[in-house]
């Protein structure tokens, strides 16, 4: 029985959300001093340095994501060890083990939380009523110095990974360059593919973007990219990327970061984005036919974000709004019906 097989008209929506840096932002004191000053920060998000002890336990904390504000929607969240652009790739090795190490033993103090690997796995969570922990990579660049890892970690649970952050790296590169997917770069998508770890083209320039579509031969998706027709940011998706993306199988993650939702939303004018600001990156997929294409990649923990999404605790008025605005089957399928659909596609194409 899966979430779908429920009561519908009466039962919680739950949320199959595709990115967040919540595992980063709770493992982050912890990590070896020498890789903290790497990346130049002691502490990961805003409030952490002013409440230390806040921000590093996955059950309470003043994270956006944290097993209190949750509460009782079934959730499956992707945990992305993200890998900042200033990391070598070899210590790109050393700091995703610790990340990962950190986060097994958050889900062994919680054992509500399920690591999970498989889309029947997290289906098999959600309709248990536990959190289910999807192990994924923002900026895979460790592979670069091993590309051995890539089976290695599938083997272990990794679901899906990217290949770069902002800035040019080893195997591909973000919008911050217009450098095109190395050559290295496009032997590691091979390696995933054939691992079963999806490719996640949020972060990737427009060329690499490119590159990716034409070498891929499974379903890929963006985690966490909006629309560009709606808000001109280069991290957000053009309408032939996003078009392109759904004719593979995949899907795209609406983004709930403020500056990508609206032009200018920076700063203090972050909180200040309005559900129908969020809503009409939503509707301009859907007029492209997107209706099976679109789902949540918050980037919680990661990016500053609308008053009406600081917090997985705003969820459900959240989600009132969007069955308001786009009735229950939509709101289904963008929250997690189709993020589900497309890791079976992933794991099973």
């Amino acid at each position: 029985m899966t979430p779908a097989d429920t009561d519908t008209r009466t039962a919680p929506i739950p949320v199959l959300d595709l990115h967040c840096d919540t595992a980063d932002r709770i493992a982050w004191q912890s990590l070896p001093a020498e890789l903290r000053a790497a990346y130049g920060h002691d502490f990961y998000g805003p409030g952490d340095e002013a409440d230390p002890a806040g921000c590093r336990d996955l059950a309470h904390s003043h994270c956006h994501i944290s097993l209190e504000k949750i509460g009782p929607t079934p959730w499956a969240q992707c945990f992305a060890c993200f890998v900042p652009d200033e990391l070598s790739p070899e210590q790109a090795i050393t700091f995703e083990a610790h990340v990962s190490a950190y986060m097994r033993d958050q889900l062994a103090r919680n054992p509500q939380v399920k690591a999970v690997r498989t889309a029947d796995e997290i289906a098999g969570a959600l309709e248990g009523g536990d959190v289910a922990a999807i192990r994924t990579i923002e900026n895979a660049r460790l592979f670069a110095a091993d590309p051995g890892l890539v089976e290695q970690l599938a083997a272990d649970g990794l679901v899906m990974a990217s290949l770069s952050w902002n800035a040019a790296g080893p195997l591909a590169s973000g919008h911050d360059s217009h450098e095109h997917l190395s050559k290295k770069g496009a032997e590691v998508l091979g390696l995933m593919e054939r691992s079963r770890v999806a490719l996640d083209v949020s972060h990737l320039n427009d060329e690499c973007t490119a590159d990716a579509l034409a070498h891929a031969t499974r379903p890929l998706c963006a985690s966490h990219s909006n629309s560009r027709a709606v808000c001109g940011h280069p991290r957000n998706l053009t309408d032939d990327q996003f078009r392109a993306i759904m004719d593979a199988g995949g899907v795209a993650g609406l983004n709930y970061c403020s500056g990508f939702i609206a032009e200018g939303a920076w700063g203090p004018k972050a909180a200040g984005v309005t559900f129908e600001q969020v809503a009409a990156h939503i509707e301009h997929w859907l007029d492209l036919g997107g209706e099976d294409a679109v789902a949540l990649g918050g980037d919680l923990d990661g990016a500053s974000v609308p008053a009406i999404l600081d917090g997985a605790d705003k969820m459900p008025s959240f989600q009132a709004a969007l069955v308001a605005r786009f009735g229950r089957e939509i709101t289904e399928k963008l929250c997690y019906r189709n993020a589900l659909a497309f890791l079976r596609r992933a794991q099973t194409a």
